[in-house]
């Protein structure tokens, strides 16, 4: 659930984000808003750094067309499974 707070009160709270995200995963961003409307969002260094991976993957068409083939794969049950050791 994303949670929403004014700039004003988040100027005065940016020190305690890291420990409101990490006590509660489910509160996976903050909607900043200016004057009640939304100007920015806060959110963990992980969730960003994901959207970015997965924007980085699905904006190269090569990249883009092996996953989907891997997705297709899995859905015809011809996915292997990946041993780790």
């Amino acid at each position: 659930m994303i949670k929403t707070m004014p700039i004003a009160q988040v100027r005065k709270e940016l020190n305690q984000f890291p420990d409101m995200f990490a006590a509660e995963p489910e509160a996976s961003a903050l909607a900043v808003t200016r004057r009640g409307k939304p100007v920015l969002a806060l959110m963990p260094w992980a969730l960003y750094e994901g959207i970015s991976e997965t924007l980085a993957v699905l904006g190269d068409e090569t990249l883009a067309e092996a996953l989907r083939e891997g997705i297709r794969q899995l859905d015809m049950g011809e996915g292997a499974v990946w041993q780790t050791q």
